[in-house]
C-alpha cells in the first residue's frame, strides 16, 4: 500500500486496540494514501468498525502509533441501520446539520444553502432536498449521509457497511457512485461483508480478524488460504468474467455452486 511517490494520509504502525482486557486489533500496520479505494473484510467482531474509528480519530490505540497528514479532513458515513430515520428533518436539513464548525447563526446562510444544493446535485438527489428522510429508499439514504460527509470537503471518506441491507441494484448504484467520487480525487476506505457483490469489485482489500491477514488486490486476497484464516472456514474460489467468486461449495460433477455469504 505504501508508495514512495504518494504521501500517506494516515499510517498505522503496530496499532493495538482493546475494550477492557479484550484486544480488538493487534499489531496492525496499514497506510492509506490519497489514491486509496480500499475495502476491509472480516467476520463479526473482527475489528472492522474499530479500525475505521482509529482512522477517524475517535478511538485511541493502547499501543502503537497513528500518524496523520497535518490538517487531514476525514468524512465518516455510519451504517444506515444506526440512524433514526423518523427524526423530523428534510434531506437538505439533515445534510446541513453536519456543518457545525464555525457556525454562528442557527439558520443556514445563502452560501451554505448553495453548498448543500451543489453537493446534492453532485450525488443526483437535488430533487429530494425537501423530502423527509423517512421517505427515502436505501440507496437514497446512503447518498444523504455521503452528502453530509462531503459537506466538510474531506480528503478521506470512511464508510461502515455502505451496502448492508440493500438490494443488488442499489448495491451497484452505490458502488458506481463511490467509484465516481474516487476518480474525482477522494480517498475511500469502507467495511463490507459482501465478498462477491462489493469486495471483488474494489481495487484493494484488507482481510482483518483482529490482525491483518492479507492485503492487496481481490485476486491476491480472495484466496482459499487467506479467507480460511480470516473467517475460520474453508471456502472455494472460482473465476467468472475475470473476477474471483467466493463459494461455500463447488461440485464439478453436479455443477452445483453454493455462494458464500459470510456474516458481517
Amino acid at each position: 500500500m505504501r508508495s514512495a511517490s504518494v504521501p500517506e494520509l494516515v499510517c498505522l504502525n503496530r496499532v493495538t486496540c482493546a475494550y477492557g482486557a479484550q484486544p480488538v486489533l493487534i499489531n496492525v500496520d496499514l497506510a492509506f494514501t490519497p489514491d486509496q479505494f480500499s475495502g476491509i473484510v472480516g467476520p463479526s467482531g473482527s475489528g472492522k468498525t474499530t479500525l475505521l474509528r482509529v482512522l477517524l480519530g475517535t478511538v485511541r490505540p493502547v499501543a502503537g502509533t497513528v500518524t496523520r497528514q497535518r490538517g487531514l479532513r476525514v468524512g465518516y458515513v455510519p451504517q444506515v441501520e444506526a440512524v433514526n430515520w423518523s427524526f423530523p428533518v428534510t434531506v437538505a436539513e439533515c445534510v446541513l446539520m453536519a456543518r457545525t464548525h464555525g457556525r454562528v447563526l442557527p439558520w443556514r446562510s445563502r452560501v451554505e444553502h448553495a453548498e448543500v444544493c451543489k453537493i446534492l446535485a453532485r450525488l443526483g438527489i437535488e430533487h429530494l432536498a425537501r423530502r423527509h428522510i423517512r421517505d427515502l429508499s436505501g440507496g437514497q439514504q446512503q447518498r444523504v449521509f455521503i452528502a453530509r460527509a462531503l459537506l466538510g470537503q474531506p480528503q478521506l471518506l470512511l464508510m461502515d457497511e455502505p451496502t448492508a441491507g440493500v438490494d443488488v441494484a442499489t448495491r451497484h448504484e452505490i458502488l458506481h457512485l463511490l467509484d465516481d467520487l474516487h476518480h474525482g480525487g477522494l480517498a475511500i476506505v469502507l467495511t463490507t461483508h459482501d465478498l462477491n457483490g462489493m469486495a471483488a469489485h474494489l481495487p484493494h482489500l484488507v482481510c482483518l480478524n483482529t490482525e491483518v491477514l492479507g492485503q492487496g488486490s481481490p485476486r491476491q486476497v480472495l484466496t482459499a488460504d487467506v479467507l480460511e484464516r480470516t473467517y475460520g472456514a474453508r471456502m472455494e474460489i472460482l473465476e467468472h468474467a475475470g473476477m474471483p467468486i467466493v463459494v461455500d461449495r463447488y461440485d464439478p460433477a453436479d455443477n452445483v455452486v453454493s455462494l458464500r455469504m459470510p456474516s458481517a
